[in-house]
């Protein structure tokens, strides 16, 4: 009986030792992510979740290697040469212009964006159907949202007079955005106030020497440097009283006044799949570039008695949502 026991456990472990040598280990996948910060990190959120509703464990299947550049789009470049360089099996770019220098600074590495502005006339694809390279991913027209979005601050406030805004003018994206505005103001018969900050030290500060009698609103156009200190820009325009129009609802919930645009944590749930699909071995240059078109108008109603300002009630029941 003894030497029963002795050979089956024999017997046993040879055959563990077996399946052993024969398993082979689970593939991580290493995701580089690079982004401008602020509420760009709603982008990765969506994007994690996303991934795990696609069955995708986050540090069991795949890793993210996050590289928060500010909008600094040289130290941009650098980190994605860097990523490259370490192998990441792909790069998520997050905005327009920080997709378009990961681009320029990597030669082979997969990426998938989330732009703002229209990806073809950017020059990161070749068409939306076709993209045609190593790039793909979800887009939705935030700059072309420009004229809507001051329409919708006239509406708030019929008195606006004067609007001021902040940008790297160094940024392609920005620069465009901005000129969007222009002609939207001189449309409305608005001031458009445009102050050229290259750094975020220069906008913050450009924001402690705003005074409050220079604009009676700032308005965020398309640039990724700025709309990662979107509390900064919060706190500036509480301060000073001044009403603000963003692009996203969680610089509302942050305690802006409005904002007008897609949600970025549903972007980053949709940029998911092709994240998914690019890592389990699809050719980006054979997934359409897919447009998000869901908008949502968000307003603060606690922020609006703070600064002693009535959102009118035709504008209220037009919300999507209303912070109270």
């Amino acid at each position: 009986m003894a030497r029963r026991k002795f050979i089956g456990a024999i017997a046993g472990c040879l055959l563990w030792v077996g399946v052993a040598a024969n398993a082979q280990p689970t593939k991580i996948y290493r995701v580089g992510v690079v982004l401008p910060g602020g509420p760009f990190y709603q982008v990765v959120e969506g994007l994690r979740d996303g991934l795990k509703e696609l069955g995708f464990v986050e540090g069991t299947q795949y890793v993210l290697h996050i590289r928060d550049e500010k909008g600094d789009l040289k130290a941009t470049e650098e980190a994605a040469r860097n990523l490259e360089q370490e192998k990441v099996n792909l790069i998520f770019a997050v905005t327009t212009s920080v997709s378009l220098a990961v681009k320029r600074a990597t030669e082979s590495v997969p990426i998938v964006f989330y732009s703002g502005a229209d990806p073809v006339d950017s020059g990161l694809v070749t068409s939306f159907a076709k993209p045609g390279g190593r790039l793909t991913g979800v887009n939705s027209l935030v700059v072309d949202l420009v004229p809507k979005r001051l329409e919708i601050l006239k509406e708030i406030s019929p008195r606006v007079r004067r609007v001021v805004t902040f940008y790297d003018p160094t940024n392609s994206v920005a620069r465009e955005s901005a000129a969007s505005t222009r002609a939207a103001a001189q449309q409305l018969g608005i001031e458009f106030v445009e102050q050229e900050v290259r750094s975020v030290e220069e906008l913050r500060g450009a924001l402690r020497t705003l005074k409050t009698e220079e604009a009676d609103a700032i308005f965020l156009v398309g640039d990724a440097m700025v709309i990662s200190q979107a509390q900064s820009i919060v706190d500036a325009a509480k301060a000073k009283k001044l009403l603000t129009m963003f692009t996203n609802r969680s610089d509302v919930v942050g305690g802006g006044l409005a904002s007008y645009g897609p949600s970025y944590y549903a972007v980053g749930r949709l940029a998911a799949t092709y994240v998914h699909r690019v890592l389990l071995g699809a050719s980006p240059a054979d997934l359409p570039v897919e447009r998000f078109d869901r908008f949502e108008l968000v307003l603060n109603a606690r922020t609006a008695g703070e600064i002693g300002f009535t959102i009118p009630t035709s504008v209220l029941v037009r919300a999507d949502e209303v912070i109270k």
